[in-house]
This record gives structure tokens, sequence and C-alpha cells, in this order.
């Protein structure tokens, strides 16, 4: 019989066991410590013991569901309107059996019980409180496509895509950077430079992105100007045994409104595909939201090619 339960503290090397056994796709980190669990998910300021709920047999993990909640707008709190369920995990041998069901319906209640109106299951963006540096790469983007059970059982218990994410990565080693003539004199006027000791927009970043090794980049006028365009690299040492490679994820890309659409973008992605180039980093990551076309079409100009979709779902 199965027993379901709250995480008591002894139940980390069984967790990090059944999230090795579990067979979550390319975009699971692996050959994880237990002390990777612990800085990223369970010294957060806001994990909450009753938002991870586990099922037991004969003494075994054999479930678990992660859960938590989004940011305010601010980033400085939790917003507990926000519920999100951000990993269903079931055992192999166990599965088909219900207990990811019992899992799911047990999260909601933990999630409404704390003033969640509405979930959403698949940390995605802000809405990520877990999971960064473990699942997804550079980011928290949804159950991934490449997970092969995650859209067969979100579907069976009567949820709905609601939202996708393109993944795209690009390949450093022996691709040359397209030439941009149109580029050429934007690389003249500009200069890369590199922060490490960039400061945190706000406690939500920090909580996430501040737990792993991050460096700023931003595009700025030889002039002396302010920078028309930024980007945040993350480290993605954590998955170096499943990718056999050095990737380096990049988030939080960002043109200023009035500089967008003269090709600044896309000489900010070089740029920083040419120095990493140096650094002995074999591919880039890049998270860009379905909806984003320019993005993904900016991406795509400069090398990168989608290997993977995030998909977030809710209940219909």
């Amino acid at each position: 019989m199965t027993e379901f339960r709250a995480f008591h503290n002894t139940d980390p090397p069984q967790l990090l066991k059944l999230w090795h056994a579990a067979g979550l796709g390319r975009g699971a980190a692996e050959c994880l410590s237990i002390d990777a669990f612990e800085v990223l998910i369970f010294s957060q300021p806001y994990f909450d013991p009753n938002g991870l709920i586990v099922a037991m047999e004969n003494n075994e993990v054999v479930g678990f569901l992660l859960a938590g909640f989004g940011p305010n707008s601010e980033g400085s709190a939790l917003d507990y309107s926000q519920g999100v369920i951000c990993a269903v995990i079931v055992h192999p041998n166990v599965r088909r059996q219900g207990i990811g069901r019992e899992l799911v319906l047990r999260g909601e209640e933990y999630l409404n019980s704390k003033g969640a109106t509405q979930i959403t299951a698949g940390p995605s963006g802000l809405l990520s409180p877990y999971l960064s540096g473990l699942y997804g790469g550079t980011r928290p983007s949804g159950f991934l496509a490449s997970d092969a059970f995650a859209a067969l059982f979100f579907e069976s218990i009567g949820y709905q895509p609601v939202g996708s994410t393109r993944i795209y990565q690009r390949d450093l080693l022996g691709q040359k950077s397209p030439i941009k003539f149109h580029l050429v004199n934007i690389r003249r006027k500009m200069q890369l430079t590199i922060f490490d000791d960039f400061q945190a927009p706000n406690w939500w970043w920090l909580t996430r992105l501040g737990r792993l090794e991050t460096l700023h980049f931003e595009l700025v006028p030889k002039s002396g100007e302010a920078a028309v365009a930024s980007a945040t690299v993350v480290g993605l040492d954590l998955y170096i045994p499943k990718w056999e490679e050095r990737v380096i994820g990049l988030t939080d890309v960002f043109v200023k409104e009035e500089n967008r659409g003269k090709g600044y973008g896309q000489s900010l992605l070089l740029e920083i595909a040419r120095r990493l180039q140096d650094e002995l980093i074999t591919k880039l990551e890049l998270h860009i939201e379905e909806s984003n076309v320019v993005a993904w079409n900016v991406a795509e100009a400069v090398g990168y090619r989608q290997v993977d979709t995030g998909i977030v779902y809710q209940r219909v």
C-alpha cells in the first residue's frame, strides 16, 4: 500500500536515487550529489516541507511531487496566488498505478490551502521557484518534450498545454560565425563588457540564479554611452556528465526598446559566442518563448537551432 506524506530530513538520499532512476530525458542533470539538492532546493528561504510530498512503499521512496509559488510583481516575496507544480516523479516500476495522479491531487490541495487561485504545472520563467540548474538547462521552461512521459501524464489527468518555450543551442566547435555585413559597422562601434560582480535585480533573481555561477555581458558603445543590449550567462556544470561537454546558458537577453530592430540583438549573441569560444565552451543554450517570433528569428539568424521544447500545463 502506498503512503503519502510530507518531506522528512532523512529523505534526500532516496529522492536523489529516484531522480536518477526516473529517466527524465536530456534536460535533467544527472550524477548529482545530495549537495546539489540541498543548495538548489532545500536551502531556499521559501522551501516548505509540506510542499514536497513523498510516496512510500515498503519504506522506499517511489515518487514525489515538488510544489511552490511564484513571486510578487516586485520580485521581493512570494505571491501565494500563483501555485506551481515543479516536479512529479514516479519510479518506472510503479507507474500507471495512480501514484502520480494522487501526488498531483495532494499537491493541488497544498497549493490551494496556501491561497493559490491559479496552478501551473511546469516551472517556467518567473514562475519557477525550484529546479534552476537541475532541470531544463539554462532555466526551467516547463516540462520538456524530451521528457518522454510528461505530456502523456498531464494530459491523462486533465491538464492541457497553455504555453511553450523553444530551447535553442548553438555549436561553437568548428562553427564559424555567420557573415553579416550589416553587423560589421555595429562591431566597429561597440564593445562587449563583462561584469562578474553583477548586482541581482531583486530577491527573486537572487534565490534562483544567484545560486549558480553567472556573468553579465553588456554591449556598450565605444563612445562611452550607456549599454544598448545585455545578457546573463549561466554555468551549466551540473549537466557535464549528461551532455559530456561544456555548455553555457544565456538568459535575461535584453535590447533597449529604442535600439530594437537595428541588429544589436544579433551582434550581442555573436560577440558572446566569440568570447566564450575562447574559453573552450562547446555550446550555448538559449530559451525563447514560442510567442516571441522576433527573438527566435534573431537566434536562428546567428546559428542557433532548436533542440527541445518546454511546455507548461493547466487543468481544464
